[in-house]
């Protein structure tokens, strides 16, 4: 018999947990919420202050009577389910199976699962904190009250299978609106002048800045021209130079959501898996002699705020490694204080590594690839965070040949700081380059080597990747940093969204969603509106409004919308799209259908024929081997892209970089879309000619 029974919601968490306890506690595992509303039925009785019906989960029966059995023999029973809302709700649930006193000290919380966080957290325990509980209330409600009540109009209007959300419907919105801006863009023509200077041998590069001091921004050929005219011989002199010294901050540790566009874009991690992975290191690795041991700590929050004596082991950590020099001072500190939102809620520390003496290097038998590459970025943006700024040395030289002036900007590392360590990633698709600068002074004459005239067009927005998306969410207040990869996975389950070069693309089936949601909830999908209510469930949790208030406020309005939709609301057939061809097996025509890996072709004569092919789709241009063929998109067998001849096999070629129609203006040669980090360049595969990389 243990005297003492601790609940949490996973396995792996309740085997590290144990351990560190001791032989008179006994851990089980409640594998996640054990209570909650009805799948079949609405679950929430409007006309009774919206007051919820719960049930046991489905399967949860045998786990409930594990849990029971192993309650009636314990002196003391704790709670230490997840330190947030969720958390709180699912700790409110199993005292309630439990027949517990939600009013006595069962509660027991901790933000990183080591032996020193657990043990401490033991000695502090508390009762359940009912705001929270009311808050993880709500938003459930409100997203009950929203979801079983559009989605079976969607179904009966629509398509069946399909479903609304409060976040997700925002989120579509974004990229509906993303794509409808990309394609009511009208390009502008704008051009540059770049310049190869030479002073003393070396060659630096300079870009057109403006005539007579003023800068000057080339809106055609023409206005080039003119420019050039005016450039008398090949000699230049330093009208101006400016030296300055600026420093560069660290960026600050990770968030849910840096963590979810930082993988993202260094690591090529979607959200969902990210969040999987941070989990694990969460919740504990088996370190061979040491046992389990949880690395990080608590992966769902939205602080940067990090405990002292996390602070205090990493400065020891940099002194010891790098040098006192490399320390975060008390200036640097003030400096780069967390401009916390208005909606973080600050509830825990920002995600860091449990001790930065677990060097990534020293864990590489005991994590998988994609354990260790998530668990250095944390290490590294943390190690970083609390280290002192990078000095950077810059140079701006005004260059002139009577009134046309050039520009050349250049900047080298003084003191590399945090820089020794890490440097965070960024969206953009233009990286910054390093102009080496020789010495230069007010006055020097330099020679132009090359005059380079170049055309360019206005690109559009770029569509939404993941990491662009969540940002976008998160500044809008829109989710909180649970919901943001269960909210993009839905919408891509649902087929209202695809993924084409990592970005959002919009189908059909979301623009119709979409359109309905616009006619008859547009509350729903209104980025303010729904920000607004995030703030007021976000007051729920701070005890600063009751949860029935909020639910009631919004469904008088919502119940009104019902009505009309009701009423109102069309018919829509969504029907088949002709493939063009048919059925080689019965002559029935082909059709297009939407599948879990996106469209194929199917027999219109189903269920009689079951018939299925997938989708030769051609890109317009011809093999460059057997110059006969054309070349077609295919997939592997992971399900990754790739570009053959379609004569295969008499033909064997092949490309993982997508073939574009025209020739290499050098060589004549296949040209491809190279897909790069920050963007697509196009390449010739036989030259060295590349042209300028687009987001």
């Amino acid at each position: 018999m243990s005297d003492f029974l601790v609940i949490v919601e996973s396995p792996a968490k309740a085997k590290t947990i144990e351990r560190y306890l001791g032989k008179k506690y006994k851990v089980k595992a409640s594998m996640g919420h054990v209570r909650d509303l009805p799948k079949s039925q609405m679950g929430v009785d409007i006309e009774n202050k919206y007051e919820p019906k719960y049930i046991t989960i489905r399967g949860k029966g045998p786990v409930m009577k594990e849990l029971k059995t192993a309650a009636k023999k314990a002196k003391k029973i704790y709670l230490a389910a997840d330190p947030d809302r969720e958390g709180e709700a699912i700790a409110w649930h199993l005292a309630h199976s439990l027949d517990l006193d939600i009013g006595s000290d069962c509660r027991v919380v901790f933000n990183e699962i080591t032996k020193d966080a657990i043990k401490e957290s033991f000695k502090h325990p508390r009762p359940i904190n009912m705001d929270l509980v009311d808050a993880q209330q709500a938003r459930r409600i409100l997203d009950r009250l929203v979801g079983y009540n559009i989605s079976p109009l969607l179904w009966k209007k629509v398509k069946k299978g399909l479903s609304a959300g409060r976040v997700q419907s925002v989120a579509l919105r974004l990229i509906i609106d993303r794509e409808k801006e990309i394609q009511d863009f009208k390009p502008e023509e704008y051009w540059t002048i770049e310049a190869d200077f030479t002073k003393d041998k070396q060659t630096f590069q300079g870009s057109f800045y403006g005539r007579g001091g003023k800068k000057l921004p080339l809106k055609s050929e023409a206005e080039v021209k003119e420019v050039l005219a005016a450039i008398k011989g090949n000699e230049f002199e330093l009208a101006n130079v400016t030296k300055k010294e600026r420093k560069r901050n660290p960026a600050l540790p990770f968030t849910t959501s840096s963590l979810q566009q930082e993988a993202a874009r260094k690591l090529n991690f979607r959200a969902k898996k990210t969040m999987m992975i941070a989990q694990q290191l969460y919740e504990g690795i088996d370190l061979g002699k040491e046992g389990t041991v949880g690395l990080i700590t608590y992966m769902r929050t939205d602080s940067t705020r990090i405990s002292d004596v996390a602070q205090k082991e990493t400065q020891e950590y940099v002194i010891a490694q790098h040098g006192k020099e490399y320390v975060k001072n008390t200036e640097e500190k003030k400096e780069k204080k967390d401009k916390k939102q208005s909606n973080a809620q600050d509830a825990h520390e920002a995600i860091r590594p449990t001790s930065i003496l677990k060097e990534p290097s020293s864990l590489k038998e005991f994590l998988s690839r994609d354990q260790l590459r998530l668990y250095k970025l944390i290490w590294e943006r943390f190690l970083a965070s609390q280290m002192s700024a990078a000095i950077m040395d810059t140079v701006s030289a005004d260059i002139a040949n009577g009134d046309v002036v050039f520009r050349a900007t250049g900047s080298k590392v003084k003191f590399p700081g945090f820089m020794k360590v890490y440097v965070e990633g960024s969206d953009d698709a233009k990286e910054e380059k390093e102009n080496q600068l020789p010495t230069l002074e007010k006055g020097d004459k330099v020679t132009s080597e090359v005059i380079d005239p170049k055309q360019h067009f206005t690109q559009p927005p770029p569509r939404y990747t993941e990491a662009r998306l969540v940002k976008t969410l998160e500044e809008l207040g829109i989710g909180r940093p649970s919901t943001f990869a269960p909210t993009l996975d839905t919408i891509q389950k649902r087929g209202y969204v695809a993924l084409d070069n990592k970005r959002f693309v919009p189908t059909e089936l979301g623009g119709i969603v979409h359109e309905v949601m616009v006619e008859f909830f547009a509350d729903i999908i209104d980025v303010e509106f729904t920000a607004k209510m995030e703030k007021d469930l976000d007051n729920v949790e701070e005890g600063q409004v009751q949860w029935v208030k909020v639910i009631d406020e919004f469904y008088k309005g919502f119940e009104g919308h019902l009505v009309k939709a009701e009423e109102e609301m069309e018919q829509i057939e969504i029907k088949d799209e002709p493939a063009g061809e048919d059925c080689e097996k019965c002559g029935f025509p082909m059709v297009f259908k939407m599948g879990r890996y996106g469209k194929f072709m199917a027999c219109s004569n189903f269920p009689d024929c079951r018939n299925t092919k997938a989708i030769v789709k051609e890109i317009g241009v011809k093999c460059p081997t057997c110059h006969e063929g054309n070349i077609i998109e295919r997939k592997s067998k992971k399900r990754r892209i790739f570009y053959g001849c379609d004569r295969y096999p008499e033909c064997e070629f092949l490309s993982w970089d997508k073939p574009i129609e025209r020739k290499c203006p050098k060589c004549e040669k296949l040209l491809v879309e190279k897909k790069l980090k920050k963007g697509v360049q196009i390449q010739c595969t036989a030259c060295d000619y590349k042209e300028e990389t687009q987001a």
